[in-house]
């Protein structure tokens, strides 16, 4: 078996574009879905926090390292989501991690989509109960499930978007069948920002009361730069605090970085036409591609899995020919053996999808949606 590798190394070269092996190409890659990464406002934003607060507050938040910039971050996101409270993490995984810790506990089981992002199976540990698998963005396996198990209050762990596919979870459809006390924990990581009328991600998208539902996020998608945050009731930041040790014990995200996050929201909650612009260039690409019997998922994410290593090497050759970079990666959810994994933005323009869909189009009848892996339904 192969060792694992990392990727070859990339460098931006603008909104649109990236260095790789001494060429300039086009990029459909990473999840910088508004390219806020090098907004000029975000950047300015960071150095100014750079030169005004310094890199690091070098101690908890719980000792002596709850700077001010994290107190209005904090009231900003909760504002932009609608939610109570909104509670920082070092990352988006640790917010799943945060969140468990503080649930840990509270539930006779917990039901995790069996393709979930390999964070919430991490967090899953965490809750202190049984954990069982269903099968991925299915309902009545699910509510099967459900009837099947012992205990008056649940939790249902899922990814909003899922990041191998684009393809959006039933959170509407999870949400009938949950039993009263119950919750549902849904990882917007990819979500957050993009999907919904606000941007307020999965769970707006599909009319999931708040009540149902606690979200985590991350600022490293949508937003651009760096972190990550549970949004829920007041009473889960309390529990946050005294109960999660990744919380209590970890150094916050950079002070530069919280004051690029800031500048990230304000643009976001002032540019709506960013995300009708992304999903203009996402209907786009579908039509130009004629994909067919594709399932239409919301997401800006398009995935290809080729049917041999011979068509792998044949979509890599198409790509490069069309001097765009081929995004073919291994990641959890997806193929084992690897697929295609393409991100729209809202800056690419339409020549840049019309060179993409004449690059693909020999593939277009080929799978544009991985399919479902066989995995157990249960976790030690």
């Amino acid at each position: 078996m192969p060792l694992p590798q990392l990727a070859p190394p990339l460098q931006l070269s603008g909104p649109r574009h990236i260095k790789f092996r001494g060429r300039r190409l086009l990029y459909f890659g990473g999840c910088d879905y508004f390219r806020l990464s090098s907004s000029p406002r975000v950047v300015s934003a960071l150095r100014k926090g750079l030169n005004r607060f310094g890199l690091s507050v070098s101690a908890s938040r719980m000792t002596t390292g709850n700077h001010p910039l994290y107190v209005k971050l904090e009231k900003q996101l909760a504002q932009f989501f609608q939610v109570q409270s909104a509670t920082l993490s070092p990352n988006g995984w640790s917010a799943n991690l945060m969140a468990a810790q503080a649930l840990a506990g509270e539930f006779s089981r917990a039901f995790v989509d069996s393709r979930s992002h390999p964070s919430i199976l991490d967090a899953a540990q965490y809750l202190n109960c049984p954990v069982t698998k269903f099968l991925h963005r299915d309902p009545a396996d699910l509510q099967r499930k459900l009837r099947a198990s012992r205990g008056s209050r649940f939790i249902i762990l899922t990814d909003g978007l899922f990041a191998h596919s684009g393809a959006l979870a039933p959170l509407d459809q999870y949400a009938a069948i949950l039993p009263s006390r119950s919750l549902l924990l849904i990882d917007e990581a990819h979500s957050a920002g993009v999907l919904g009328p606000h941007g307020r991600g999965a769970a707006e998208l599909l009319g999931i009361p708040l009540r149902k539902c606690i979200q985590t996020i991350t600022l490293s998608k949508a937003f651009g730069v760096f972190g990550g945050a549970v949004l829920g009731p007041r009473k889960l930041r309390t529990q946050i605090l005294s109960r999660s040790p990744l919380f209590t014990g970890s150094t916050p995200l950079p002070l530069p970085l919280a004051a690029a996050a800031l500048e990230s929201i304000s643009i976001l909650k002032a540019n709506p036409a960013l995300r009708t612009r992304l999903c203009s260039n996402l209907a786009f690409l579908r039509n130009a591609l004629d994909l067919g019997d594709c399932p239409q998922h919301p997401g800006p994410i398009l995935a290809f899995t080729p049917a041999s290593s011979a068509e792998v090497a044949e979509v890599r050759k198409h790509l490069l020919r069309a001097g765009i970079f081929p995004t073919f990666i291994r990641y959890p959810g997806g193929a084992k053996s690897g697929f295609y994994r393409f991100a729209i933005s809202s800056a690419h323009r339409r020549g840049d999808l019309l060179k993409f869909a004449r690059a693909m189009q020999p593939f277009a009848k080929g799978n544009w949606s991985p399919a479902d892996l066989a995995e157990p339904n249960s976790l030690a």
